[in-house]
């Protein structure tokens, strides 16, 4: 069972944003994401959005996406090895 926390944000400042509880906690996503703070996976959970949308936003925002030269050699060892039979 997963266990959540509940953050605590004054009504005013909600209102002072003009956003939704859902886009505050996706703008926390994706800032923990571009700060390194969560994973792709973890901040796409957390905005309940599919991979495809959720890539999309990051790229209508212009956010780096966190892949470098050693995630991609690990890649293609997998891909290597579902390869062998």
């Amino acid at each position: 069972m997963p266990s959540t926390v509940t953050l605590e944000i004054p009504r005013q400042i909600i209102h002072a944003t003009r956003m939704t509880l859902e886009e505050l906690k996706c703008e926390l996503a994706i800032s923990l994401f571009q700060r390194g703070k969560l994973s792709f996976g973890k901040a796409r959970e957390m905005t309940g959005m599919t991979v495809w949308a959720f890539q999309q936003m990051l790229g209508s925002r212009g956010a780096p996406v966190h892949y470098d030269t050693e995630d991609y050699e690990e890649d293609l060892a997998t891909i290597e090895n579902l390869e062998k039979p």
